[in-house]
């Protein structure tokens, strides 16, 4: 995957010794995500609080319109890693691999909310940085409900 050095687990010493047994103890395994970031260990950390933050915390947004969120994001991005892990994280909410499937094809064939399409059309604008003004979207899920902390 990277086309820098990283550290393996099996070579991986001290602090990151520590952060990959706490990783694997924790999520049950250590992914490409945390492995590319050996050199540096402390980011590994900043990365996981982040995530979790952002996953897990209160929120506006539901878990699953997080997952479907970071689905949008990553198969814009083509992560083939990231799609598989978010895809499998909100298919334990849908539980329906044929939904997943359309979804993954185009969001706009997978029976969404309104306001959930407007979610991921908004996500895949930003993450393709298709404008720099998305003033227009912003206030598209105003009026449809969402709060400034929820667009955040």
């Amino acid at each position: 995957m990277p086309y820098i050095e990283t550290i393996a687990y099996e070579k991986a010493t001290g602090e990151l010794k520590e952060i990959y047994d706490n990783l694997n103890k924790s999520r049950g395994k250590l992914a490409d995500v945390h492995t590319i970031q050996s050199l540096h260990p402390r980011t590994i950390m900043a990365h996981m609080e982040l995530y979790m933050s952002i996953m897990f915390s209160k929120s506006p947004l539901s878990r699953p319109q997080r997952e479907m969120l970071a689905v949008v994001v990553s198969k814009t991005n083509h992560c083939e890693y990231c799609i598989e892990h978010h895809a499998t994280a909100l298919n334990h909410f849908w539980k329906s691999k044929e939904r997943i499937a359309m979804f993954l094809e185009d969001f706009n064939k997978a029976s969404l909310a309104e306001t959930d399409c407007a979610l991921c059309r908004f996500a895949e604008s930003l993450t393709t940085n298709q404008t720099q003004h998305y003033e227009e979207q912003v206030n598209e899920l105003k009026n449809i409900g969402f709060t400034d902390r929820a667009i955040l």
